[in-house]
């Protein structure tokens, strides 16, 4: 008997042993290594901030250096094969649209280079010292995305900045008001967005026909206040449509939440005028 209860004892512990032992392994087994699948890269769009895109870049050839009211611009745009192009398809009636505007949102300007040999010139003002971005903007390989190459460049000298207005509902030029019937209302951030714009003149009367300009009856570029990156905005009238209560209205999609700085161009009287105001996007 005694044979036998050293016998069962000896299982009992023998038992026991295991099932720690079992439960220490389960406890004390490593966690399995997971492998974490890197989400795949998003495609970067042609906003301006860099000045290589689809193969395309920009090759500064003269920059401005120096304050002045008609300061010489020159470039190059680079193509896939390495070489100066030297045709675009007609973008809004332009090969090639120019833009220029400082870090503070100030000194906007759209202008539009002639080609000479290889080389693209314009000339463009540059009223006071800081930090500027210069813009080109042409059809590449997407016909319904155009290419905006970007290139920065310092004016040495005494800046008076310019703190960016706030957002409003309605702005002033030339005793024009461009309203947004909406207010200060705040676009979503990536994702379709129609601008409403009503053009009024000295005497609030709704301006119904503004004359062509580049192809439409408006244009209308935004710029982040902060990346300084370009917002591309396609006006949704057509030439000859009418236009009630003098109302413009824009497609955007805004790819960054902030403040951006909406500059519209509209001509009346053959005289082109630029409106700007201020658009938080959230």
């Amino acid at each position: 008997m005694r044979q036998l209860h050293w016998a069962t004892r000896t299982g009992l512990i023998v038992l026991i042993l295991l099932v720690f032992g079992a439960v220490g392994y389960v406890v004390t087994r490593p966690s399995p290594v997971v492998h974490h699948v890197a989400p795949p890269p998003v495609v970067p769009h042609s906003d301006g901030l860099s000045d290589n895109q689809d193969g395309f870049r920009f090759q500064p050839v003269v920059v401005p250096s120096e304050r002045g009211a008609s300061v010489p611009i020159s470039f190059q745009i680079i193509g896939p094969s390495g070489k100066p192009e030297v045709s675009f398809p007609e973008n809004q009636t332009k090969q090639l649209h120019f833009f220029v505007v400082r870090d503070d949102m100030q000194s906007y300007q759209h202008v539009h280079p002639e080609l000479r040999g290889d080389t693209w010139h314009v000339t463009a003002s540059v009223p006071d010292g800081g930090a500027y971005r210069m813009y080109a903007e042409f059809i590449g390989r997407d016909p319904l995305h155009p290419v905006v190459l970007g290139s920065a460049f310092i004016i040495p000298g005494d800046t008076t900045f310019v703190p960016l207005p706030e957002p409003a509902g309605s702005t002033s030029v030339d005793g024009f008001v461009v309203t947004r019937p909406e207010g200060a209302a705040k676009p979503l951030v990536g994702k379709p967005s129609t601008i409403r714009l009503r053009l009024t003149d000295s005497s609030g009367a709704p301006v119904t026909a503004p004359e062509e300009h580049l192809g439409a009856y408006g244009h209308l570029t935004g710029f982040n206040a902060i990346l300084h990156s370009v917002t591309h905005l396609h006006p949704l009238q057509r030439l000859g449509m009418a236009l009630p209560e003098g109302e413009l209205t824009f497609q955007a999609n805004f790819a960054e939440r902030g403040e951006h700085r909406l500059f519209l161009e509209f001509r009346v009287g053959g005289v082109v005028r630029t409106a700007a105001f201020t658009v938080f996007v959230t």
